[in-house]
């Protein structure tokens, strides 16, 4: 699969580590910064990265600042992205079961590496359940299409 990545500077060391994760297990990865732990703007990197997803250039993004709060609301502007903030196994399981989330959005400076890893894991192995979900997801699509130029 392919995924793309990007964090903020208090997100850089997680995400990192993310990589190594993901290449080990033999994805592909685009690394769309940052580059350091020098101050950075959520914003761009958070639009690299959903941009790959929201133009069919990636299958998934995985997004990391201190909180996971402003990665997640910047995702959410672009078209086609889904982004789910989570913080433990259960959410990250249900943003793909229920929801068909398509960029995970983590908080650096809130849970563990080690919790981290296994968000990562389980984000990535659940399936879309459909069924009475595939029908929120299209009235979600449905107002995408209102407010999203060239959808």
């Amino acid at each position: 699969m392919k995924i793309a990545i990007s964090s903020d500077h208090r997100g850089f060391r997680t995400k990192q580590g993310i990589i190594d994760q993901l290449r080990q297990a033999d994805h592909e990865v685009e690394d769309c910064g940052c580059d350091s732990t020098e101050s950075c703007d959520y914003p761009d990197t958070a639009k690299l990265a959903g941009g790959l997803v929201s133009n069919g250039e990636a299958e998934r993004a995985i997004l990391i600042c201190g909180t996971g709060l402003g990665m997640s609301i910047a995702a959410n502007k672009l078209c086609r992205v889904r982004a789910a903030l989570c913080h433990d196994e259960l959410t990250a399981q249900m943003s793909r079961k229920h929801n068909d989330a398509n960029v995970l959005c983590l908080p650096a400076d809130l849970i563990s590496d080690q919790l981290i890893g296994s968000m990562v894991e389980t984000w990535l192995s659940t399936e879309f359940e459909g069924g009475r979900h595939a029908r929120r997801i299209e009235k979600i699509d449905a107002m995408e299409k209102e407010h999203c130029s060239g959808s």
